[in-house]
């Protein structure tokens, strides 16, 4: 599914019900969370900056998208939600959130693992992208 900047960054995982102050899944704060309806297009393009810039930060060590076009096409082939108006690299935290494939080859999507971190699985890094997105959110949270 196609979304654009001011769509909700929501993945239907939220832990601020359970009194987090910055979502396990989403990653946006619990008044951001609560106030979304009320937020204007502008506001709304503010947090999904603030989620992309951190996404860009912790995906670009990790991965090169050396296809966008491909890796766009093969998004929307298998139908899974991501956000076409963020930066490619971005797209990665949604493809291997949604998928839970140990055998994805990820070089059909027209993306590269990064020697670095090539020894950790899929699942590995997709936990480990997790953690760092959380860490980053909490850090300005809380800052």
């Amino acid at each position: 599914m196609r979304k654009n900047r001011s769509s909700t960054p929501c993945i239907g995982i939220c832990s601020t019900t359970f009194g987090d102050d910055v979502c396990k899944g989403c990653k946006r704060f619990s008044y951001e969370i609560t106030n979304w309806g009320k937020f204007s297009t502008d506001e709304r393009a503010v947090v999904n900056s603030r989620l992309e810039q951190f996404k860009i930060t912790i995906l670009e060590e990790k991965f090169i998208v050396s296809d966008s076009n491909l890796f766009e096409t093969k998004m929307n082939e298998f139908s899974l939600n991501f956000n076409s108006s963020l930066n490619p690299i971005t797209w990665v935290f949604d493809l291997l959130r949604a998928s839970s494939h140990e055998d994805l080859d990820l070089s059909e999507f027209g993306i590269e693992i990064l020697p670095k971190f090539s020894n950790l699985s899929l699942l590995e890094l997709r936990d480990l992208i997790n953690q760092e997105m959380l860490q980053l959110s909490e850090a300005h949270y809380y800052k």
